[in-house]
């Protein structure tokens, strides 16, 4: 696809894609990096020896907005991975209320398919477009009736090309034409702890009843709408539903992601006396056999866990990584700190990277006809005040700019209309003033900042 890149990178290249969004945390880029590229050369292998080449799980320990979250996510985003984000503490021993763990491989699973489907929709573009094109002249032009006269059959295949040359102006957009609606579906896959048979059953059952009741629902639309409604019909029709699960199925055994926050709310510290300790050591019992590969049922298929990628994050303030059942210590063998941000790293953050809070604030602003400008001085003081701030208070890292930020440019974006078409500068002394009692006071700090 047009917004993805080759699988096919080098560590280097990786850490430089990550370096446009992710400032600092050089160990944690190149250790993910390494653990990327070590997939694609197990690709590589022969087939007995790829069975034999497990992934190097990650244990990443750093304090919350430190860019743990960022980095996985950006990566998966990048090379078109099925990548899911849950928090280990949601899970809990079977028998409590909550998820059950093989959960986070039914969704991975989900988000495969999906990735799965655009990636067939954009590869087959044309012929969807060619699908889209031929139903809805079709409609307009209807077709001629078997033994039409050879004049007939040459004027219709006339007015079909101008028709064609119309449509891709959009010159046919306004017409009104019928078509008729797909199914709704109701996706079951959200629906707690429901295991997959009950899903499938659930959803045969759905469906069936949605044929009885929808089936040949029609609605008269503009042919713009049209082209979105047969843009769904032209993919099931094209497609083979099974293929699809196939790919994405093979898709996840071979490059799925799991990140798995909050990891260190469930280990048990040794000095702990807390009821809950035995349902903590319950989770980590139902993560083990996920993490160390088994086969998990889910609406696509049986998916082999094996080879996909865990990446476990915590801030392990009241527990340390050692807490961890031994087994589970294990199948993270690549350990990661990430470092604290200081005013400089806060500094980077602010300006340097593509999507960055300035750019951001900047564009919003732009829309209302206001032109933000930010002293150089300014920057640094936003930096200097949000460590200061994290240092008084819980260390909230990069997330402290966005509350920061915030209460600098409440002012002027409640009061946008009234500088239309003018510059505005956010400079040093605004800043102190909106910000130097606020942080000089630690309870006022905790509560507002």
């Amino acid at each position: 696809m047009s917004n993805t890149v080759s699988t096919n990178l080098t560590p280097k290249e990786i850490v430089s894609f990550l370096d446009k969004y992710v400032i600092g945390q050089n160990n944690a880029k190149k250790t993910i990096a390494v653990a990327l590229r070590n997939r694609y050369r197990r690709l590589q292998l022969s087939e007995d020896l790829q069975k034999d080449v497990m992934p190097k799980n990650i244990l990443m320990i750093g304090s919350t907005g430190v860019g743990k979250t960022e980095i996985a996510r950006r990566l998966s985003g990048m090379m078109r991975l099925p990548f899911v984000k849950v928090e280990a503490s949601k899970y809990t021993e079977v028998g409590f209320v909550g998820r059950d763990v093989e959960s986070m491989i039914r969704d991975l699973a989900a988000h495969a398919l999906s990735i799965v489907r655009e990636d067939q929709n954009e590869l087959n573009k044309e012929k969807i477009e060619a699908y889209i094109e031929n139903k809805i002249i079709e409609k307009l032009l209807p077709p001629l009736p078997s033994g039409a006269s050879v004049t007939k059959i040459e004027d219709y295949e006339k007015s079909f090309v101008k028709m064609q040359k119309k449509f891709e102006k959009g010159e046919l957009d306004h017409l009104k034409i019928e078509v008729e609606l797909p199914t709704p579906t109701i996706d079951v896959s959200t629906a707690g702890n429901i295991p997959p048979e009950m899903a499938n059953v659930q959803e045969s059952i759905i469906k069936v009843i949605g044929g009885l009741n929808k089936k040949g629902k029609k609605k008269e639309v503009t042919v713009k709408e049209a082209k979105k409604i047969l843009a769904q019909e032209a993919s099931s029709e094209l497609f083979d539903e099974e293929k699809l699960k196939d790919l994405a199925i093979k898709k996840i055994e071979q490059g799925g992601i799991v990140f798995i926050d909050e990891i260190d709310k469930i280990a048990v510290p040794a000095n702990s006396n807390s009821r809950q300790d035995p349902s903590k050591e319950g989770v980590q019992r139902d993560l083990l056999p996920i993490v160390e590969g088994s086969n998990v049922q889910t609406r696509i298929g049986m998916v082999k866990t094996d080879h996909i990628l865990f990446i476990a994050a915590g801030a392990f303030h009241l527990s340390k990584p050692s807490d961890l059942i031994p087994e589970l210590q294990g199948r993270f063998p690549l350990r990661v700190e990430l470092d604290s941000l200081d005013a400089e790293a806060l500094y980077r953050i602010l300006t340097e990277p593509k999507n960055s809070l300035v750019k951001q604030y900047k564009a919003l602003l732009d829309v209302e006809g206001v032109e933000l400008v930010f002293d150089e001085k300014a920057l640094r003081s936003i930096a200097n005040y949000s460590s200061l701030a994290n240092e008084k208070t819980e260390d909230i890292g990069a997330r402290r700019l966005h509350t920061i930020m915030e209460k600098i440019v409440e002012d002027i974006s409640f009061n946008a209309d009234e500088f239309a078409g003018e510059q505005y500068t956010i400079d040093e002394v605004l800043i102190e003033e909106k910000l130097d009692k606020l942080v000089d006071s630690e309870d006022t700090t905790r509560y507002i900042l």
